[in-house]
């Protein structure tokens, strides 16, 4: 159901229009009026109708300065101007300028009943549309979420499997999956939230914390088994993440 917002200045007009139009056959379950471009915009911002029949000639404020400033309030509004010949120009200025149609005074009965089919007719369309667009959306949204969940598991099957792996870089990983290293960069940053860099050090570190604590291994053979190469570079590391080098940690731990 729709709402109708009628704004002229005089109410000949508007009763005119009350008494030709079959509302209910147009699904228009409400009918507001205004006599000014100021009472239509305070209506207007109150009611927020679906389509408005507006004058162009007002006192307070025009009909084309009312239109604009309601279609700031509501973009989607449906608004076609009333006027007569003498201002023609107007309507066809108002067309270019974001407003939907005009009709021209004397109107009749088929004027209005056309015009509001016209003004219900680009509602549905622009809803319709709309409705494709969040499908599509959502189709494209449920898509990626299942690649990302495969491509995730796969990226941590691989991990996994090269935690001691020295040689292990972005790089290996991307020939794996064969995927550019680039993409697979963005890839990675998106699934994780952090770079594939900060990740492999975090989870190499964690990993030798459970080795420091459930085995009797040299720092250095533990260095090897989470993937450094240099000794102390693995001990360094060590210290910044967890404050105590890997001897005091597990010295603290044994406590």
């Amino acid at each position: 159901m729709y709402k109708l917002l009628l704004v002229d200045d005089e109410p000949i007009i508007i009763k005119g229009i009350r008494s030709l139009v079959d509302f209910d056959a147009l699904s228009i379950s409400e009918v507001f009026e205004a006599y000014n471009g100021d009472e239509a915009l305070e209506i207007f911002k109150t009611h927020l109708p679906d389509i408005v029949l507006a004058d162009i000639n007002m006192p307070k404020m025009n009909g084309l300065d009312f239109s604009a400033s309601a279609k700031t309030v509501k973009p989607d509004v449906k608004i076609a101007i009333i006027t007569g010949y003498d201002y023609f120009d107007y309507a066809v200025t108002a067309l270019k300028s974001g407003i939907d149609d005009y009709v021209l005074k004397p109107v009749s009965k088929k004027d209005i009943d056309e015009l509001l089919k016209k003004l219900i007719l680009k509602l549905q369309t622009d809803h319709s549309q709309l409705e494709v667009s969040r499908l599509v959306h959502d189709i494209i949204n449920k898509s990626h979420t299942a690649s990302d969940a495969g491509y995730k598991a796969e990226i941590q099957e691989i991990i996994n499997a090269n935690i001691s792996n020295v040689e292990f870089s972005l790089t290996y990983l991307a020939k794996q999956m064969s995927l550019s290293s680039t993409y697979l960069s963005s890839l990675f940053k998106r699934l994780y939230g952090i770079t594939f860099q900060d990740y492999m050090l975090s989870i190499r570190l964690d990993r030798a914390k459970i080795l420091l604590l459930s085995t009797n291994m040299k720092i250095y053979e533990i260095a090897s088994a989470v993937g450094f190469e240099d000794p102390n570079y693995f001990s360094a590391s060590f210290k910044k993440k967890f404050q105590y080098s890997p001897n005091q940690f597990r010295e603290k731990a044994r406590e």
